[in-house]
């Protein structure tokens, strides 16, 4: 299976001593074939995926940073990312994955749910939090990812009491995991094997938010199979 080569992690690590317009024209040869290399490496893990879930789409980030209204000025992202969407209304999440000298990582998840679904996820959890509670404190969500993370509210959102006994996950803005992975990891030839198998451990939480975010508070599906 396809990983990652050093020639990347050390383009990426000259690039971030030398993060201007001049040396990376200088070095576009080498770009262009790491990128290569990279669009190869998230079509052969869209097909892996593809043999337990259905991706819609993928997605390698360009390298070029959006500077307009950051008072970072230096051009180019120091990192290769990509991302992959589930497939269909009832296939709910997505996939993300970050290459970086000593910072690479796996993440997947709810970045920035839609308010309409933030709230129904809220209204879900204030009746029975204890189907989530048990995915994420099971041995296998606990090896791969430790805790569920994402930004939080500082106090109950509206409508919603501080007492709850399940405020801190009531609390929250995002629902994402995250695995780091080594270098050595990134460049051995088991890392797309390790990234799937870690992908695959986020489909109960995958599912049960899937559930959670197609029916209403009844049980009645918002959208048709």
């Amino acid at each position: 299976m396809k990983h990652f080569e050093m020639k990347t992690l050390e383009f990426l690590t000259k690039l971030r001593k030398n993060n201007n317009r001049d040396w990376f024209q200088a070095n576009k040869d080498n770009w262009t074939a790491i990128r290569n290399d990279a669009k190869s490496f998230l079509a052969e893990l869209e097909t892996e995926m593809n043999k337990s879930d259905v991706i819609e789409s993928v997605k390698l980030f360009r390298i070029n940073r959006d500077i307009r209204f950051s008072k970072d000025k230096t051009p180019y992202n120091t990192h290769i990312s990509m991302s992959m969407k589930r497939a269909g209304a009832f296939r709910r999440g997505g996939y993300y994955l970050k290459i970086k000298p000593g910072e690479n990582f796996m993440a997947a998840g709810f970045w920035g749910p839609e308010t309409s679904d933030l709230k129904l996820i809220r209204a879900q959890l204030e009746l029975d939090a204890s189907p989530l509670k048990k995915i994420i404190s099971s041995k296998s969500f606990k090896k791969h990812f430790g805790t569920l993370q994402g930004e939080k509210l500082k106090s109950a959102p509206r409508g919603f009491v501080n007492d709850h006994k399940d405020i801190e996950l009531l609390k929250m803005k995002q629902f994402i995991v995250t695995k780091q992975f080594t270098d050595k990891e990134v460049l051995d030839s088991s890392f797309m094997s390790k990234l799937v198998s870690s992908y695959k451990a986020v489909r109960p939480f995958f599912d049960y938010m899937s559930d959670i975010l197609t029916h209403d508070l009844n049980g009645t599906p918002l959208y048709k199979a």
